[in-house]
């Protein structure tokens, strides 16, 4: 296998600013608005529940807004990335808005000997997180390593069935990629981003992987988490599959068509006993 973090890494340092540039992640709404979450967050509310005074980790922040947003919601977060570019963002984002979080540069599957295990009552992972590891049962158990008895796991994500489908095709919705976990990697060598920007990213070959829906779940369960909530969605908080997409006024997007003909993103929660 290839230096897929260092690839990795690297592209995720370039994309810090440009995100944290962009409108699409409102640093500047946080800023002016104390009251303020990310859209992300605000779409699960109904299912998250009371995180007033949990020790929650968000494992794969990124510069941090959802981290910021469960913060707000009274969870003591600390955040976790293994992009140095990516933290620094996420700390003057939270210094600016004088919340306390812990910003944790690391690989996730270094999480437990890095923070302690059992010492979280929730993990949260957010969504386009799971594409990016190569071994879904090595994350389940990170997962299941960093929680207390008791404590859950909350994560909204891509359905991989999403992620199998070959975006270049326009002309219909066409499985052009690994539903299930590949031993290598799919490689891909893009300069753009998925936010609204001018600019482009250097370093451009990233590594990815899907899971499949069941593989997730059977990793979770082989880590002694039970299962507690699984709900598929028909849109997902950006445009993966551009020219075929509409976008409503809770910033989720859609099929323009048919939008029941395809999974787009799913909620899962699970508990350690």
């Amino acid at each position: 296998m290839s230096d897929y973090r260092g690839l990795n890494r690297a592209n995720w340092d370039d994309r810090a600013p440009l995100h944290a540039d962009s409108g699409d992640y409102s640093l500047d709404s946080f800023r002016i608005d104390p009251s303020f979450l990310s859209h992300v967050v605000r779409f699960d509310l109904p299912r998250l529940g009371d995180v007033r005074g949990v020790d929650g980790v968000h494992l794969q922040c990124h510069i941090g807004t959802d981290t910021l947003s469960l913060a707000r919601l009274g969870a003591t977060m600390t955040g976790l990335d293994f992009s140095s570019a990516s933290l620094a963002e996420a700390r003057k984002l939270a210094e600016a808005t004088a919340t306390p979080i812990d910003f944790v540069e690391a690989d996730v599957y270094d999480a437990v000997s890095v923070l302690g295990e059992a010492r979280f009552d929730f993990v949260y992972t957010g969504i386009g997180a799971l594409c990016w590891l190569p071994d879904i049962h090595r994350w389940a158990e990170t997962v299941a390593g960093l929680l207390r008895h008791g404590g859950h796991l909350f994560m909204r994500e891509y359905h991989p069935v999403l992620w199998s489908i070959d975006e270049t095709r326009t002309d219909a919705l066409t499985i052009g990629y690994p539903y299930f976990e590949t031993t290598e990697p799919m490689v891909f060598d893009d300069g753009t981003t998925y936010v609204a920007t001018e600019s482009t990213v250097t370093n451009t070959t990233t590594n990815e992987w899907n899971h499949g829906l069941g593989e997730i779940v059977e990793a979770l369960l082989q880590a002694d988490l039970t299962l507690t909530q699984l709900v598929e969605h028909d849109s997902v908080p950006s445009n993966p599959l551009p020219g075929r997409m509409v976008c409503d006024e809770k910033f989720e997007w859609r099929l323009a068509e048919h939008p029941e003909r395809l999974p787009l993103s799913y909620t899962l929660q699970a508990r350690k006993a």
